[in-house]
């Protein structure tokens, strides 16, 4: 009988798989542009692998810890509580900027269906969307399932109509060793389109042990993988890699690259499933991420539940990006990137930091400073790979900090610029 109630591991994939695809793949094809298909997709793999390798870290982490304990809380017990303010300051930042992301996107979207520019579009969605957020979990759960099921026919219906129009010579054009070079400036929307490391803690409270919780995670990543692989042969195969010089110039924006879509696509209906496809994934994960910080800030400064508590998270929570968005408009990819500089800190660097911590312990002092519940026991879990995945994933992590360091003085190759 309880066998029948244990969770399957299709649903923990699929979640996982839920939280990685959204309105980060619609800048994937844009920042491999210049590596284009081959060194992309084999990026991505690799991106993949470290990326679960490091959630793997996490549940590693989490081992020691009752069920229902968080990340916030095994940093802050492990670390510090200097660390435990970094990691959750990080945390917050690649929540604010991607919501800034969605908002300057959803306006340059929104603008060429209601006529209206901009700036008063963003205003619109936020003020209309963000009050999911604000009225409860509940519905952003029921809107989201909504969404889910309508960006599944979309993109089921984009994909197809793209695969049918796709020209092998566009699709591999001139192989050169030489593109790799604009990989440094694809892997850090890779680290982005992998970040599921929030819902790690989640997975091991559904699953009630690490070892399921690892094969839902390698599951989830690799559905998110493979969308992501058709999504970028669909693009790449419709359109020409010197179209994306256009298109990284105006800042790798959504609207810029359905624009060229447009221009490839000679089914106008076409056009306008992808065009839906790609508002309903801006829109599930604005109230996706939005949610997430929402409940971020209401615990962080402890606003209370009720409306005028609420009305409080809300204005912290949506408002500074919003004034952002509004004020100082950077690029789709720009802004992607900047989330994936926070997210290899508490992605990457953090979980490597307290595995390292925990095993230190585990062979010194046990940890001792928590009370367990009478029918919970610590497992045995170790993450695959040994001390090479933690070099592996520290390494990537100083390694995206880095090429972003580079980045602001101009030393890092971007295809277009």
């Amino acid at each position: 009988m309880g066998n029948d109630n244990k969770p399957t591991l299709v649903g923990g994939s699929c979640i996982i798989a839920c939280i990685c695809v959204g309105a980060g793949m619609l800048g994937l094809p844009a920042a491999g542009s210049g590596a284009w298909t081959f060194w992309s997709i084999l990026a991505l793999a690799g991106v993949m692998v470290i990326m679960v390798l490091s959630g793997c870290l996490l549940l590693e982490a989490l081992k020691s810890y009752p069920i229902r304990s968080s990340f916030s809380t095994v940093t802050k017990d492990l670390l510090g509580h200097r660390v435990a303010w970094v990691n959750n300051l990080a945390v917050y930042f690649v929540g604010a900027i991607l919501l800034y992301a969605y908002t300057t996107s959803s306006g340059l979207i929104l603008q060429e269906y209601i006529k209206v520019n901009a700036q008063v579009s963003s205003v619109l969605f936020v003020l209309l969307f963000s009050a999911f957020v604000w009225y409860s979990t509940r519905l952003v759960d029921r809107a989201s399932f909504v969404l889910l099921i309508f960006m599944i026919f979309t993109f089921s219906f984009s994909v197809s109509g793209l695969v049918s129009g796709i020209r092998v010579d566009s699709l591999y054009g001139k192989f050169d060793i030489g593109q790799t070079k604009y990989l440094l400036s694809f892997l850090p929307i890779a680290l982005t389109a992998f970040g599921f490391h929030h819902a790690v803690s989640s997975m091991r409270d559904y699953y009630l042990d690490e070892y399921s919780s690892q094969k839902a995670i390698v599951g989830g990543a690799i559905i998110a993988f493979v969308v992501y692989a058709v999504w970028i042969v669909s693009i790449y195969g419709n359109i020409d890699r010197g179209s994306f010089v256009d298109i990284n110039a105006a800042g790798g924006n959504v609207d810029s690259l359905l624009a060229a879509i447009d221009e490839r696509v000679v089914d106008n209906t076409l056009s306008i499933v992808i065009g839906a496809f790609s508002a309903a994934a801006i829109l599930s994960s604005f109230i996706g991420v939005g949610l997430g910080v929402f409940d971020f800030i209401a615990d962080a400064f402890q606003f209370s539940a009720d409306r005028v508590g609420r009305t409080k998270t809300w204005a912290v929570t949506f408002l500074p990006p919003l004034l952002f968005s509004l004020f100082f408009p950077f690029g789709f990819i720009s802004s992607i990137g900047y989330a994936s500089l926070f997210a290899a800190i508490w992605a990457c660097i953090i979980p490597v930091l307290l595995v390292r911590k925990v095993r230190t312990e585990q062979v010194t002092t046990p940890i001792t400073n928590n009370q367990y519940h009478h029918t919970w026991q610590p497992s045995q879990y170790r993450c695959f790979g040994g001390s090479l995945s933690l070099l592996l994933v520290f390494v990537f992590g100083v390694t995206i900090i880095l090429i972003h360091l580079f980045d602001l003085i101009n030393l890092i190759p971007k295809f277009g610029f």
